[in-house]
């Protein structure tokens, strides 16, 4: 059975006392609550319940004014005849007052859902929607007529409006997957908001020009004329515009004709507020002040354009100085990394909302977040918005009569089933239609050097796993702060390495003293393998980063064997963070280090510290062949091209026997996975260019790692020697043994 994992409700994060008390009092402020590190989305000064969406804590208002449709699940709500005839505020204002008496109350309802959200009853459940959930729900006219209501939906909405409250939030990353309404729901809150602000102004950017243009005419203009004459503001210009929709004063209203006659000029109340498009470019938008940009098909963008350098001048625009004053409300599925995906996958990472700076923004400033397919899939949600994941034992109605015999998982599964022998087909319908992040970044086949079947069977079911369980993060320090002592580790959220496993105590920290110099007592477990990197910055604060991957060998001690127990690639803020970062996992784990010796201030480190014997001579040479250089310091060169097609080979070789499923028995039994947990590098992996090696330090240290633990395969064969030495044969057949002659 699926396990629902979008959101959780949290207890005791607010003490009882304090939450009845300011409740009582209505004293919670919509926005971010600083002290219980809580966002509030109530607009009553009541909260509810807490819900967790992809880690970020939110308040919901307390219940109240539960409605109650006829079929205990939402259901449209009627637009009063009477008031539907009825198209703008000019048309309002001919009818007397005792008609008009007759509505005010129904409309202002309509104005208290809209600010303060709507609370109905849902199977017999109190579900809570936002105001521009209700705005979507009831006044929004999409391409197949009124949406319907969804649970992934609500809980998108729940989370954008959180995004709206906090004060350091830009805005949501959103990765989505095809067919999930996000056009549409973006251009409503476009308009939703638009036709409540002054002075303001709203923009729309998607992967093409074309597209951002489409969005404008298609979807909102449309929702705009159909709204209701009590939220539709006046209007300038042509009821369908082409570029700009501008909620101000009509200038027919002003005319000089009136002003000559002394005609009183009929007193009208704009918005001055616009909604428009950009072609899309790095600078769209650059100077602009807006209140809300819809960025949509952000992971589409392809050279030359780019989505990360249109978001740092974009970003902007949505500032006063440290105040931010805008949102953006992007959402995107992901093409290929090459084709514009890359960046997508960088700036969705960057958005990471436990990836904060000291400011307690992302690096990016938006808040990310992933709904897999299951809860967005057309066809496979029931009459109370809820998905049907599996397949059920009797047929299930859906929204608009149609019955469902199906689960979406299975449905899924089918249609990857059909793929399997198609690569680049599966990689694009994960892209489009992702149950996990892998999923939605999931790259092209056609330039990987490694078996990618086994790489992303591995990925997905790595993305199975409660990650916990298998995986730690945390640092490592020397004990009591004295370095060259004991090296400890301690798990931590921010910590830089990642592993999942640590030796008992009695193999920690383990070495021995050879004329004065350390060397490790644990190489019969296995080794690390280091990309390192000497500067500490470069210009644009880029460069790549530097990686550290911990290996073991087949052994007698107990742990795993031919397992990667450690991962870290990670560019601390100084080069010596790193270094000692290196040198304290070597030392913890009693491993030694083979090395990249293009860069050699780690290997100055390790030998200047008294490690020399923990880096690893070069294995494809005796000991008295190696450079002075490579005696004093050991290291591994990557220039030959033999060593690059050797370092290629082991990454390859260790991929097939112990990553993905072993379909042919050779290594493992058939159905057990491989124990590779790190996704990062797998990534990587599956990235990997023989001729662009400086792009993957995951798979340079990795690479390594596995040729530090298999170093006899590279020993030189040793000339033979010109020494005949003749011994004598014998016969022994018989009672006695005879010279052969």
């Amino acid at each position: 059975m699926y396990e629902q994992t979008l959101y959780k409700i949290l207890n005791n994060i607010v003490p009882e006392k304090v939450l009845k008390s300011n409740n009582k009092k209505r004293l919670w402020n919509y926005g971010y609550n600083k002290e219980y590190d809580i966002i509030v989305i109530s607009k009553s000064g009541m909260i509810g319940d807490i819900y967790e969406i992809q880690n970020l804590k939110i308040a919901l208002p307390k219940e109240e004014d539960v409605y109650k449709f006829k079929k205990n699940y939402w259901d449209k709500l009627d637009y009063p005849k009477e008031l539907s005839k009825i198209k703008n505020v000019f048309d309002w204002d001919k009818h007397p007052d005792n008609f008009k008496e007759k509505w005010y109350d129904y409309i202002d309802k309509e104005f208290e859902r809209r600010e303060k959200g709507f609370w109905f009853n849902n199977k017999g459940v109190s579900t809570f929607i936002t105001g521009s959930h209700y705005m979507y729900l009831c006044w929004t006219k999409i391409d197949v007529g009124q949406p319907n209501f969804r649970e992934s939906n609500r809980l998108f909405y729940i989370f954008w409006e959180a995004c709206k409250a906090d004060i350091r939030s830009y805005g949501m990353c959103y990765l989505k997957n095809r067919r999930s309404g996000f056009s549409f729901m973006s251009s409503s809150e476009l308009v939703h908001e638009a036709t409540t602000s002054r002075d303001s102004r709203f923009g729309i950017l998607s992967k093409t020009g074309s597209d951002a243009k489409k969005m404008f005419t298609d979807k909102v203009v449309p929702i705009s004329l159909n709204y209701p004459f009590f939220f539709k503001p006046i209007q300038d210009g042509m009821d369908r515009p082409k570029t700009e929709l501008a909620y101000r004063v009509p200038a027919s209203k002003l005319t000089r004709k009136k002003l000559d006659a002394n005609e009183a000029a009929t007193e009208l109340e704009g918005l001055d507020t616009t909604i428009d498009w950009k072609n899309t470019g790095d600078n769209s938008y650059d100077g602009e002040k807006l209140k809300i940009l819809a960025h949509d098909e952000s992971g589409k963008w392809e050279r030359p354009d780019n989505i990360l350098n249109n978001w740092r001048v974009t970003k902007t625009c949505l500032r006063l100085g440290s105040k931010i004053i805008g949102k953006c409300m992007m959402g995107s599925t992901s093409n290929s990394i090459e084709k514009g995906g890359g960046n997508f996958k960088k700036l969705y990472s960057d958005s990471n909302v436990n990836k904060r700076n000291k400011n307690g923004q992302t690096k990016s400033g938006l808040y990310s977040l992933f709904i897999p397919m299951e809860w967005n899939y057309e066809g496979f949600i029931d009459v109370y918005g809820y998905p049907v994941f599996d397949d059920p034992g009797k047929e299930i109605e859906g929204p608009l009569g149609d019955v469902i015999d199906q689960g979406v998982i299975n449905h899924w599964n089918n249609e990857v089933e059909g793929l399997k022998s198609d690569p680049d087909g599966l990689n694009e319908y994960y892209r489009q239609f992702p149950r996990t992040e892998s999923h939605a970044f999931r790259d092209e086949s056609k330039q990987s050097l490694f078996n990618l079947q086994k790489l992303y069977q591995q990925i997905d079911y790595n993305d199975s796993l409660i990650k916990d369980r298998f995986v730690t993060r945390g640092s490592f320090s020397w004990k009591n702060g004295i370095k060259d002592t004991e090296v400890i580790f301690s798990p931590n959220d921010r910590g830089r390495f990642y592993v999942t496993w640590t030796p008992k105590k009695q193999l920690q920290n383990q070495y021995y003293l050879k004329n004065g110099v350390k060397y490790p007592k644990n190489d019969h477990i296995g080794a690390f393998g280091c990309d390192s990197y000497d500067i500490s910055g470069t210009v644009g604060g880029g460069g790549s980063n530097g990686a550290l991957h911990g290996v073991t060998k087949f052994h007698m001690d107990e742990g795993p064997t031919n397992e990667f127990f450690l991962e870290y690639i990670a560019r601390p803020q100084t080069a010596e963070m790193f270094f000692e970062d290196v040198l304290m996992a070597c030392v913890f784990y009693g491993m030694p280090i083979l090395i990249e010796n293009n860069k050699p201030r780690l290997l100055y480190h390790f030998k200047n510290r008294g490690y020399r014997g923990f880096s690893m001579n070069r294995p494809d040479k005796v000991y008295n062949k190696l450079s002075q250089t490579e005696k004093e310091l050991g290291g591994m060169p990557n220039s030959s091209e033999d060593i690059k097609q050797a370092h290629a080979a082991a990454i390859e070789s260790y991929i097939e026997k112990n990553v993905g499923f072993d379909l042919s028995g050779t290594f493992r039994e058939k159905d057990l996975i491989g124990s590779m947990y790190f996704i990062r590098t797998l990534e990587d992996w599956a990235r990997f260019d023989i001729n662009k090696r400086t792009k993957f330090d995951a798979s340079i240290s990795s690479g390594l790692a596995i040729m530090a633990i298999q170093k006899n395969l590279y020993q030189p064969i040793k000339n033979k020697s010109k020494i005949k030495l003749n011994f004598a044969r014998y016969d022994n057949k018989g009672s006695y043994s005879q010279i052969i002659k």
